[in-house]
C-alpha cells in the first residue's frame, strides 16, 4: 500500500488488489488499519472492492469525514476507473441498468429492473489489446460491484473477475483488471495509473 498524499484534511492511498478497504469478519488486515497505523485520525470515506486496486481516500477526523462523505453521497466527486474487458468494444457509451442484490448468491449483485436501484456507468475505449479492450469507466452512481455487473451484463466482463465472468475470462488474469485511477474532489485531482 502506498500513501500518495497526506495533509491535515485527507489521506489518499493506492490500495493494492486483494486488500480489504475495511476489516472483514475474519480478516483484520485492511487499508483502513494500515492507514491508521500512520495517521491514527484517518477515517473511512468510501470503499473499493477487495479485488479492485487504486485510489482510496480517508478523511482526517470526524468533521472532514462528514464533509467528504457528503461530497461522495451527493455525487460531487469525479471517479475514473481503468479496466481490461473481454472482447472488442468500440467508441463510447452509457450503461443505464438498475442493480440490486442477488440474495441467494450473495455477495453477487444483478441487473434488477423490478426492484433494483438506478445505476449508470459511462464508458469509452482507450485501446484494443488483441481480443480484449482497455476502457475508461466513469460510475455516475455508486452501487456495489456496479462496474463489474454492468460490463458483464453488456457481454464484456472484466478480465480476472471470478464473480461475474465465465471461467475462461476469470482465468485470463491472476487478478481483477479494474483500477480506480482518478479522483476529482473540488479543486483537488489525484491520478494513479494502473500497473496492468
Amino acid at each position: 500500500m502506498r500513501i500518495l498524499h497526506a495533509d491535515d484534511r485527507l489521506v489518499v492511498i493506492d490500495k493494492p488488489a486483494g486488500l480489504l478497504s475495511v476489516p472483514g469478519r475474519s480478516e483484520p488486515d485492511c487499508a483502513s488499519a494500515r492507514v491508521q497505523a500512520v495517521h491514527p485520525d484517518a477515517l473511512v470515506v468510501h470503499r473499493l472492492d477487495q479485488a479492485t486496486s487504486g485510489l482510496l481516500l480517508f478523511a482526517r477526523g470526524a468533521q472532514a469525514q462528514r464533509v467528504f462523505s457528503a461530497e461522495f453521497a451527493e455525487r460531487r466527486v469525479g471517479k475514473l476507473y481503468v479496466a481490461v474487458v473481454a472482447g472488442r468494444l468500440g467508441g463510447e457509451g452509457l450503461i443505464d441498468m438498475p442493480l440490486g442484490a442477488d440474495w441467494p448468491n450473495r455477495p453477487r449483485q444483478q441487473v434488477d429492473h423490478e426492484h433494483g436501484k438506478a445505476s449508470q456507468t459511462r464508458w469509452r475505449v482507450l485501446a484494443r489489446e488483441g481480443a480484449h479492450t482497455r476502457v475508461a469507466l466513469e460510475p455516475l452512481s455508486g452501487r456495489t460491484h456496479q462496474l463489474r455487473v454492468h460490463l458483464a451484463h453488456l457481454g464484456h466482463a472484466i478480465l480476472g473477475d471470478t464473480l461475474y465472468a465465465g471461467a475462461d475470462i476469470a482465468a485470463a488474469s491472476p487478478r481483477l483488471l479494474l483500477h480506480a485511477s482518478e479522483l476529482h474532489i473540488g479543486d483537488m485531482h489525484f491520478l494513479c495509473p494502473p500497473e496492468f
